[in-house]
């Protein structure tokens, strides 16, 4: 996750801490990971006259306590979604890894020993890295919490939204509308240059073009000092967006206040989002983002989900917590499919996806994932949907 510079304001020192909080979900870690090795296309049997056995994963028995916390709400979202299963039986049993990577690969090695078909988690990048390498010879295919696409492939699919699916669907969102010609501006960390070239592929393979990549340190003064350079250049470019990898948590504030206020006219170039600008409402009352577009989850998808865990639990779930009741989903819809194969790589790949707290998602070829997502407009300082999520792959315009 993008750490936060301490030349910022403690005001947004405090806000980044709530909207940490809130997105989690971006679980890459400080480097890119190594890929696990490939592993057989075919997964361990299944007995579909017995329960099929799922290991989870989760960080319980760290010394940090959001770890503990977010462990529960994955065990809580994982029987929940047990529970709607339909004529499948799941044996879940529980392997706690403290969020360390050691502890993860030797929690995998004894799930598989002890019987696992598949597991799901661990939570952060590094753990399931090492899991997936220490069960890499096993057949047996983990479907992780991260985002990280670096430690996607073999034997490791994750679960987690990717830069590249959102720009992907709001680079084709373009391409209906008009808008061809994408200036990238980026923080010139880890998660800046991940979603920068997330951004980039997703703009040469929808035949977009490319004018410019403009980059600024991640601090109050670097964003300053950068800024006026990077606006005569976008006004130079003739872009008709600005495609930024800001954070409503960081550097979206002033990125989106600099630029206009050097000179860029935001309703020719406006400002396209990689990440989720509604996680924050004074983002939405920014004058340079009104206008401007990112994309989002379902909503109503997302509100029933935590209705459900509310009433099931007495709390609101944590949103990582969805992840775990998306993998049983999936697991629980491939099972009940009876398919040969039905936990191997053919069937986690099969193209019309599942249905998930969030809307449909599914596993792709390289580990990673596509998940269906609206595109948002900034409207008077509100969030407009402009363009529904698609509830099913065919013919959703990805």
């Amino acid at each position: 996750m993008r750490a936060i510079p301490a030349s910022l304001s403690a005001p947004r020192r405090i806000l980044a801490r709530f909207v940490a909080l809130l997105s989690v979900i971006w679980l890459a870690g400080c480097d890119p990971a190594m890929m696990p090795a490939a592993g057989a296309g075919a997964g361990p049997a299944v007995d579909r006259n017995a329960p099929v056995q799922v290991a989870l994963l989760v960080p319980s028995g760290s010394a940090n306590a959001s770890d503990n916390f977010i462990a529960s709400n994955l065990e809580n979202a994982a029987r929940m979604a047990i529970a709607d299963l339909n004529g499948v039986r799941v044996d879940l049993r529980v392997y706690p890894t403290a969020g360390n990577a050691n502890q993860a690969a030797n929690a995998a090695t004894a799930a598989v020993r002890d019987g696992a078909r598949i597991i799901l988690g661990p939570l952060y990048a590094e753990e399931a890295n090492a899991a997936g390498l220490a069960i890499s010879g096993s057949g047996v295919n983990l479907l992780a919490f991260s985002n990280n696409p670096t430690i996607a492939g073999g034997n490791v699919f994750i679960l987690g939204p990717t830069f590249r699916n959102t720009a992907n669907r709001l680079v084709r969102h373009g391409n209906r509308t008009g808008v061809d010609r994408y200036m990238i501006v980026h923080g010139d960390d880890l998660q800046g240059q991940l979603g920068r070239e997330a951004i980039a592929s997703a703009i040469r393979a929808n035949g977009a073009t490319l004018v410019g990549v403009e980059s600024y340190p991640l601090s109050q003064q670097g964003i300053l000092s950068a800024s006026p350079g990077i606006a005569q250049r976008v006004n130079a470019s003739g872009a008709q967006a600005i495609f930024t990898t800001a954070g409503v948590n960081s550097d979206l504030p002033m990125i989106a206040t600099a630029l206009p206020e050097g000179g860029v006219n935001t309703s020719v170039a406006r400002f396209v989002g990689l990440t989720r600008w509604d996680a924050a409402p004074q983002a939405l009352a920014l004058p340079g983002l009104q206008g401007g577009i990112f994309a989002m989850p379902d909503q109503q998808m997302i509100a029933l989900f935590e209705s459900r865990y509310r009433a099931a639990y007495n709390a609101t779930p944590h949103p990582v917590a969805s992840l775990a009741y998306d993998g049983i989903a999936a697991i629980g819809a491939l099972v009940a499919s009876g398919g040969r194969d039905p936990l191997g790589r053919a069937a986690l790949t099969q193209g019309q996806g599942f249905e998930g707290t969030s809307g449909i998602f599914r596993f792709l070829a390289d580990g990673t994932n596509e998940r269906g997502l609206a595109v948002a407009e900034v409207r008077n300082n509100q969030v407009v949907i402009i363009e529904n999520a698609p509830r099913s792959f065919a013919g959703a315009g990805f």
